[in-house]
């Protein structure tokens, strides 16, 4: 049986409009993760870095079978986190963050996220990749809200995120297979709210690696006036296994 490989690429710019930069990445060996820090909440900046600080812990070799729970895990640690990062500082009661994270063994996968940072998939190598799949769900209420369609001005916010409370609170986490030429994409909404799906699958499919990819994507993000933070992970999977599997 081959063995799978994967290259991981990922960098965060704080945009062309915005004073400091409220997403944090983590690049890791089986642990790649993104949080975004809420916009206009107490905080943001901190809420993700301690969100962040709190997932890392799980970058360790995991077996297959139990990536779903560690990624669970590692979901629940962060929002304690902040649970007591905010007791102990009363002054950042208030602040969230969105996550989504990817936790790899082998050929298996976890993926979990909450609120509007997304996972993206594309399938396939060369001439024979096909479309760029979203496969996170935004957590938004009129996404997520049934008959959302007929309830006027139902606003675009989010509707899970962390922020230390334990009230609905949980991710959604998939398991997903991993395969060689597959190339999946983490991302904040600084790139997803501003760069089309089409150009978004075009440089997926057209990048030779994932490194280039990363460049391309936040370059086209910061075309669109880069009016958001912007952070992205781009993860190759390949056949083999290279230094950086």
């Amino acid at each position: 049986m081959s063995t799978l490989s994967v290259e991981v690429a990922g960098a965060s710019h704080i945009g062309l409009v915005r004073r400091r930069n409220e997403d944090q990445l983590h690049l890791g060996q089986s642990l790649v993760a993104i949080a975004d820090g809420l916009g206009g909440h107490v905080a943001g900046d901190v809420a993700s870095s301690t969100a962040i600080e709190a997932v890392r812990r799980y970058d360790q070799v995991i077996a297959s079978d139990a990536l779903s729970a560690t990624l669970g895990q590692a979901v629940t640690a962060a929002n304690d986190a902040l649970r007591q990062r905010i007791a102990a500082e009363p002054n950042l009661a208030g602040m969230g963050t969105t996550l989504v994270a990817i936790l790899r063994a082998g050929a298996t996968a976890a993926l979990a996220n909450l609120g509007d940072s997304r996972a993206y998939l594309l399938h396939g190598q060369g001439q024979r990749r096909g479309q760029t799949t979203q496969i996170t769900e935004d957590h938004v209420y009129k996404r997520l809200l049934a008959d959302s369609a007929t309830v006027p001005k139902l606003p675009d916010r989010l509707a899970r995120f962390l922020d230390g409370r334990p009230d609905g609170r949980s991710p959604d986490i998939i398991l997903l297979t991993l395969k060689p030429g597959d190339r999946l994409l983490l991302c904040s909404d600084g790139l997803s709210s501003y760069v089309p799906h089409d150009r978004l699958h075009t440089t997926l499919a057209t990048a030779v690696t994932a490194q280039e990819a990363v460049e391309r994507l936040i370059t086209s993000a910061l075309d669109q006036g880069g009016p958001d933070n912007v952070t992205v992970a781009v993860i190759d999977v390949r056949e083999g296994s290279p230094a950086n599997s």
